[in-house]
């Protein structure tokens, strides 16, 4: 069973989605690849404040009212990462990344490609493990750049990537030169 909900963020609607592990999705509505591979699952809408409402959906709830606040939230939701192993490793180095620092889609690559034992890895290999994380903002794929330091893509799209950039005081532009 997957629960859903809906959450209301100054960049626009969020879906909410968690099961009994923790929470399995956060897309902004409408976003590339909304909802990932949660479809065929059945679902049951719920109110963050409803009583079926799981803790986790509104565990998110509460770190998405801190974020978006301007605050730095203290917690992390339990969260249920659904995707391939590689997926995984990309998304894991994700939820390493400070507040308010960026990193490179190729020092992810770098990273893995020395954690594996290889030569090299793929950048757009990564690449589309950031795009296809299913948990925007708490695991930050927004604060992933191009070599260039520039935003590059954003499943959410590039004005909310900038927009979620600068309110962690991150200046996108300035970061590589």
């Amino acid at each position: 069973m997957i629960y859903y909900s809906h959450y209301s963020s100054p960049i626009g609607p969020i879906s909410l989605a968690a099961n009994e592990k923790g929470l399995c999705g956060l897309w902004f509505d409408g976003q590339k690849y909304f909802k990932g591979a949660i479809r065929n699952e059945q679902i049951e809408d719920c109110a963050l404040d409803g009583f079926n409402a799981p803790k986790a959906l509104k565990d998110a709830a509460a770190w998405l009212d801190i974020y978006f606040s301007g605050g730095i939230p203290n917690f992390t939701p339990v969260l249920d990462l659904q995707g391939s192993d590689f997926r995984k490793k990309v998304w894991n180095i994700l939820l390493s990344i400070p507040y308010g620092k960026t990193i490179t889609y190729g020092e992810i690559a770098r990273r893995i490609a020395s954690e594996a034992g290889f030569a090299r890895m793929s950048a757009q290999a990564v690449g589309g493990a950031v795009g296809h994380n299913p948990i925007s903002i708490i695991v930050p794929c927004h604060r992933v750049l191009g070599s260039d330091g520039s935003l590059t893509g954003y499943a959410g799209g590039t004005r909310r990537k900038e927009w979620l950039l600068k309110n962690e005081k991150i200046e996108w532009n300035k970061v590589c030169r």
